[in-house]
């Protein structure tokens, strides 16, 4: 793969292939990330998976748009975030289709920039939480109807759970078995969907992240400030409740996503604390009073949905999300689901952060 970048994807941006050293970055699900480096430069490049982005064409152009609201509103100091968005070709074009041999885009590298995979402390979380609120509120002015829905229906909760039903009917790779009592568990949340149904009615929809994991927020390494948003592959219209339910799922838990150690996968009540300071700093005057009421909702929704996820892809044969071993996404399921029963208990203890 690496000498098929060289030789024929870095020549339409311009880089000479033998002066270009690239290596694989990140640890992303779906897309396959390169690091590339010569002598005048360095950029991200991203072979995009176009069986889960199936028009590639709109979730770059999704993120020339979001890009350009963000560096007007940066150069008015009303940005504070540093803009990764995308770099063009020597055509001018945002991205290379060549055809059976990928999709190709390239954005901007920064070069201090650092991920965690785990928040050790409230302060990351809070710094992470009002970052991603920063990105929100600058684009609160932004006509989401201007951005294509790249995966319709992405937070839908009653169509993954169907999807999840007519995965566990045809059960192609006999792997029910082995996940019954958590397809139980997921069935069985009948009050959520009705809670769902009755609220989502009254929430306005924004242009969102819809992807907001603490590894998509960059801190500067030299003092570990809050730096870049980036991924915005799945930016669209939405319910910012997804949004914040998402730094819940991916910022509280002590282990990562994929831990086997279930016995150490909960709800960090600090953490969750610090993630609703950060967030609603920057939101709390943009957000309707019914958006507010929503986040709680967005927590509880996210887990159970992400977990559903994981576990219809394990049922179908693992076809979507990229895997390391066997049993890998039934791993991530009973994670985020073990997450989600954490939730559920320590209600009382979280809702009061709200107030």
């Amino acid at each position: 793969m690496i000498d098929f970048v060289r030789q024929r994807v870095l020549p339409h941006f311009g880089i000479p292939a033998l002066d270009a050293s690239v290596s694989p970055l990140g640890n992303g699900h779906i897309n396959e990330t390169f690091l590339v480096r010569w002598d005048s430069g360095e950029l991200v490049l991203q072979k995009i998976n176009t069986d889960v982005f199936k028009t590639p064409h709109g979730l770059v152009e999704n993120a020339d748009k979001i890009a350009i609201h963000l560096a007007h509103k940066h150069a008015n100091d009303e940005y504070a975030l540093q803009v990764v968005g995308p770099l063009r070709t020597k055509d001018q074009q945002l991205a290379i289709d060549l055809g059976e041999q990928g999709f190709w885009r390239a954005i901007n590298y920064l070069p201090h920039s650092h991920s965690i995979e785990v928040v050790s402390s409230e302060e990351e979380a809070f710094a992470a939480a009002k970052a991603f609120g920063h990105f929100s509120s600058a684009l609160s002015d932004l006509d989401a109807t201007v951005l294509e829905d790249v995966i319709p229906q992405f937070h839908h909760l009653p169509g993954r759970i169907t999807l999840l039903e007519q995965a566990v009917a045809q059960d192609t790779q006999h792997r029910l078995d082995g996940c019954r009592d958590w397809v139980e568990l997921v069935l069985s949340q009948q009050s959520l969907l009705q809670e769902l149904a009755e609220l989502s009615p009254k929430l306005p929809l924004r242009t969102c992240h819809n992807d907001t994991k603490i590894n998509n927020m960059l801190y500067d390494k030299r003092d570990m400030s809050s730096l870049a948003i980036i991924d915005l592959d799945t930016c669209m219209k939405g319910y910012l409740m997804y949004d914040f339910g998402d730094m819940v799922r991916t910022f509280t838990s002590p282990e990562e996503e994929d831990s086997k150690v279930l016995d150490n996968v909960h709800v960090r009540e600090p953490i969750f604390a610090a993630i609703c300071r950060g967030y609603l700093s920057e939101l709390g005057s943009v957000l309707s009073e019914d958006e507010k009421k929503s986040l709680w909702l967005g927590a509880r929704v996210i887990c159970l949905m992400i977990g559903v996820r994981f576990l219809t892809d394990h049922l179908n044969g693992d076809v979507y999300f990229n895997i390391h071993h066997e049993n890998h996404n039934l791993e991530r399921a009973a994670n985020q689901f073990t997450l989600y029963q954490s939730l559920l208990a320590q209600e009382q203890e979280l809702i009061k952060y709200f107030n």
